[in-house]
């Protein structure tokens, strides 16, 4: 079972406020924003202001994924503007224990990112001090995101380690999901699948999430144990 959190950024940005209440109106406990900075990421998105307006539109769960340079710079900012959870990526920063130390300071979950080329092991000893870990699955081809099959393998072994390791953070994929890929994410055993174009970019965005929501939800309890469903 994985939750559909809507990436915000994916709608019209004139009407994000309607756009976040719709959102909620549709199901979604967790609003996603990705926050770029033009340096570690060449795009630029959004910041701190828009971040604290929809925290005054919404009772949400906001989850900001922090695409920028030395983010413990910003992480008190977010942090006052709003964000519920904070994920940093390991490049970021020349030292990502104490960016992650600096927003569990600050009251908010904190997760690792990893960009859609990055090894997975490369993540590993920062799980025991994690509350999520985050896993990109489109690479940007001309503005048009494709997700990467090989992030279900990358999923089926973070939660692998997860049982290793007797640790709980939560497993979150960001890029690219349509239903499709929510069903197979969520039984590789993904909790949260952050979905953009796949929700905003329908005309009947009810039927849409109705569908992401079915699809992510399934009983996958014989697919894991290696069995089949029977048939009816």
């Amino acid at each position: 079972m994985a939750q559909i959190a809507p990436s915000i950024l994916a709608a019209d940005f004139m009407r994000l406020g309607k756009a976040v209440q719709e959102a909620k109106s549709l199901g979604a406990s967790i609003i996603h924003i990705n926050v770029v900075d033009g340096h570690f990421r060449p795009e630029i998105s959004v910041g701190q202001p828009v971040v604290r307006s929809i925290r005054q539109a919404t009772d949400l769960e906001l989850d900001v994924h922090l695409m920028v340079e030395r983010p413990e710079r910003y992480l008190a900012d977010f942090a006052r503007a709003g964000a519920n959870r904070v994920a940093l990526h390991a490049e970021s920063t020349p030292d990502v224990y104490g960016a992650a130390r600096q927003a569990k300071d600050q009251g908010v979950k904190v997760g690792l990112a990893l960009s859609p080329g990055a090894r997975l092991e490369s993540g590993f000893p920062l799980l025991k001090e994690l509350d999520y870990l985050l896993i990109m699955s489109a690479a940007d081809d001309g503005g048009k995101e494709e997700f990467i099959h090989d992030t279900v393998s990358k999923v089926r072994a973070a939660t692998k380690e997860r049982e290793k390791l007797g640790v709980h953070f939560a497993i979150e994929v960001e890029g690219g999901i349509g239903p499709e890929q929510a069903e197979e994410l969520a039984l590789a055993g993904a909790d949260i699948l952050v979905v953009g174009s796949a929700l905003f970019g329908k005309n009947d965005r009810r039927a849409a999430m109705r569908e992401l929501v079915s699809r992510a939800n399934q009983d996958f309890s014989a697919h894991r144990q290696g069995t089949q469903p029977r048939a009816e």
